[in-house]
């Protein structure tokens, strides 16, 4: 079912060309051939993205990169997924594996332990939250959805870890997060190099897009994988070309949250890098971010309104004309 073989358009050759070239035409060539989906079916609930949404991170782990996300207590679980919502977030996303440069590799079994334990915690909870559950092992996902009720997959391996994930994707018919990631977390920063970092990462996902799609998979988000195998340089360029994803004809999620991208251009540590963030967030949403996955939530939905206003202003002034 799964081994398909992609057939590009005309003219998606082209827009690859465009972006390949950095040519001025590529801009152009995708507002006209994306059409990225406003709207994704998350387990019956309809999440708009007409406006840009937050998904609030939860990580049940002991050496996340950045300390202050770490919540291995029960009740530091739930003090950060109900001050997450009430901040704003549309959406929590839950994971017990860390991904950060060159963390150690744990178990099937712990990360299970770790990760549903935290959604059930969360379920009970908060009820109506929209929970996401980040791992890259099928058998979690299909755990996870099929008896705890999460509502979307984010898979930092794009389906590449685990044969097995797109079969369940396909079979649970729930969103899916499909990050870019060249390596693994352990050899990721093994000196990553491309051709072209938005180039190389689009022909990635086309064949990977095409495969979800003839199996049946209607929602998919791409997520580019900022600092997941790229040099801080690649990061930039990924982030200055966001437009260029739109190719994809996909939502895009943006994960920059206190990422070395920031803290080591600016010489400070995770701990300090909100402002870094804050301001990167802003060029992404100017830039076409459909969702912002999150360490402060209230600092990225401050973000998201104000740029909208901005968003706004400049649609109504382009009417009168």
């Amino acid at each position: 079912m799964f081994s398909t073989v992609i057939n590009y358009r005309e003219e998606d050759s082209l827009l690859l060309f465009a972006i390949h070239e950095k040519s001025l035409i590529s801009d152009i060539i995708c507002s006209m051939l994306a059409d990225k989906p406003k709207v994704i079916n998350a387990g019956g609930r309809l999440i708009d993205l007409s406006v840009p949404k937050v998904m609030g991170i939860i990580n049940v782990t002991p050496d996340s990169f950045y300390q202050g996300s770490r919540v291995t207590e029960d009740r530091d679980i739930l003090s950060a997924a109900v001050r997450m919502i009430s901040e704003g977030a549309d959406m929590l996303d839950i994971g017990g594996y860390s991904s950060r440069p060159f963390a150690g590799d744990i178990s099937v079994a712990e990360e299970r332990k770790r990760v549903i334990n935290a959604i059930v915690l969360i379920r009970k909870e908060l009820p109506d939250a929209i929970l996401s559950v980040d791992t890259f092992r099928a058998e979690i996902a299909y755990e996870a959805v099929t008896e705890h009720g999460v509502h979307i997959i984010n898979d930092i391996s794009g389906g590449c870890a685990d044969k097995n994930m797109f079969e369940v994707v396909w079979k649970l018919n729930v969103p899916y997060i499909m990050m870019h990631m060249k390596g693994n977390p352990q050899t990721m920063q093994n000196n990553p190099e491309y051709d072209d970092v938005v180039a190389d990462i689009l022909k990635w996902a086309g064949t990977r897009i095409a495969e979800l799609h003839n199996a049946g998979v209607k929602d998919i988000i791409l997520d580019p994988g900022f600092g997941f195998g790229k040099t801080i340089k690649h990061n930039f360029d990924m982030l200055n070309r966001l437009e260029d994803f739109a190719v994809a004809g996909l939502p895009v999620l943006v994960g920059i949250s206190r990422k070395s991208m920031i803290w080591k251009t600016l010489s400070i540590t995770p701990d300090e890098a909100l402002n870094g963030t804050s301001v990167l967030h802003a060029v992404a949403l100017m830039k076409g971010a459909d969702i912002l996955r999150v360490h402060d939530v209230r600092e990225a939905v401050q973000a998201v309104k104000l740029i909208e206003k901005i968003k706004d202003k400049r649609s109504k002034a382009n009417n009168k004309h």
